[in-house]
């Protein structure tokens, strides 16, 4: 495999810097997981945080049209702007928005997340209010401790709410702490006392909706429990939520972060590079070259005089400081004898941050490893500030 080649017109005419989606991927991604659950389970994609950097309104249409059937995000604003780009699928809030918006909720049709009476009652009189029936997703704590209704309550606080007209529980669920592990204890205890919550709210005869507990880890390690539908988020994006998860079902990176060389320069022997001069040029044959991407970006900090970049197919490494907008790699000039020889860079050359350049990738888990975070936390750092080119 060549070296990584990118036709000029592809860069953002502003910024030489972006985040490079490949959507062929990303639904090779949602069409492998739609597989895995068949005709059995509905699957929701997960695209909060923006699609965890990756786009939400145009990777929800690429996972549509590969199977999913539902979407789930994190804030009401999110889900509007599913909306607002004409996405009509169902669409769940994944926790309990504060009271004040159930009149967006109803007017968007947009599902909630409910496990206090005060919020579902309040949805329920503006859906009413409206010759409306509101849908909403029942959360129950089964002990990660984070969101939703007590597993002891659950049945009391249904029967207090089901009286309303305007309420509608389409789904229940739960989310696993510990879906990734082999033969975890809090795990199996999780998902029993789910089962138990379950069965206990239909013994009662209410409703239950779409019951629904898998995250991507679940769905990947527990078929036991894929129920109605799965909640599936980073694994659609080609990251495994675990090293327990390779091997198991295979996954292809959506994100890679690229730039372009903005200036290069040959410093004289000692001279230093960047904000502190935490580096300084050991010998002749060092080039400094600088390229558009810093912390303001998604690229950590943490991450100087640590890192590595791809240029043609070369490995070199980031000096110095990372600034808010800019960083800076060395390129070590070898000799004519030497066994890896490396050529200057020059203005415009295609830098690879994260994803493949010729034989050679640098993963998000590869960053995440070296940020002590996890993958997850990388991608959407990327996204906060750079300019996406879909491929």
């Amino acid at each position: 495999m060549g070296a990584y080649r990118h036709e000029r017109d592809r860069s953002p005419a502003d910024r030489w810097s972006w985040a490079e989606i490949d959507l062929s991927a990303l639904r090779r991604n949602t069409a492998r997981f739609s597989r895995l659950l068949g005709r059995e389970s509905q699957l929701m994609c997960v695209v909060k945080a923006d699609a965890y950097g990756h786009g939400a309104v145009t990777c929800a249409k690429v996972m549509h049209a590969a199977g999913a059937s539902q979407f789930a995000v994190a804030t009401v604003a999110e889900a509007l702007e599913l909306r607002e780009a004409g996405i009509d699928w169902p669409v769940l809030v994944l926790s309990e928005p504060p009271v004040d918006c159930v009149e967006t909720l109803v007017e968007h049709d947009v599902m909630p997340t409910v496990y206090t009476p005060e919020f579902a009652l309040a949805l329920g009189e503006a859906a009413a209010a409206h010759d409306r029936v509101a849908r909403y997703h029942l959360a129950v704590d089964t002990g990660m401790s984070r969101i939703g209704v007590s597993r002891r309550d659950a049945v009391e606080l249904r029967r207090t709410i089901d009286f309303h007209r305007g309420l509608e529980c389409a789904g229940t669920f739960t989310h696993f702490a510990t879906a990734d592990a082999s033969d975890d204890w809090d795990f199996a205890l999780q998902l029993n006392r789910f089962r138990e919550v379950v069965a206990a709210l239909r013994a009662a005869g209410l409703e239950t909706g779409l019951v629904h507990c898998d995250n991507t880890p679940g769905t990947v390690l527990h078929p036991e429990c894929r129920f109605d539908m799965c909640r599936v988020g980073i694994g659609l994006y080609g990251l495994h939520p675990a090293p327990t998860t390779v091997g198991q079902i295979e996954l292809e990176p959506v994100m890679s972060v690229r730039g372009r060389v903005t200036h290069e320069m040959w410093p004289s022997v000692g001279d230093g590079v960047g904000y502190g001069m935490t580096y300084r040029v050991p010998k002749q044959s060092i080039q400094i070259a600088t390229v558009p991407i810093g912390y303001a970006d998604g690229l950590s900090r943490s991450l100087s005089n640590r890192m590595d970049v791809l240029v043609d197919g070369m490995r070199c490494r980031q000096v110095g400081n990372i600034c808010m907008d800019q960083f800076m790699f060395a390129v070590d000039v070898n000799g004519a004898r030497a066994i890896n020889p490396s050529k200057p860079v020059s203005y415009g050359d295609v830098v690879t941050v994260m994803g493949r350049d010729g034989d050679d990738r640098i993963s998000a888990d590869d960053i995440a490893e070296l940020r002590g975070t996890i993958s997850y936390e990388v991608v959407c750092d990327f996204g906060m500030r750079l300019q996406r080119v879909y491929a």
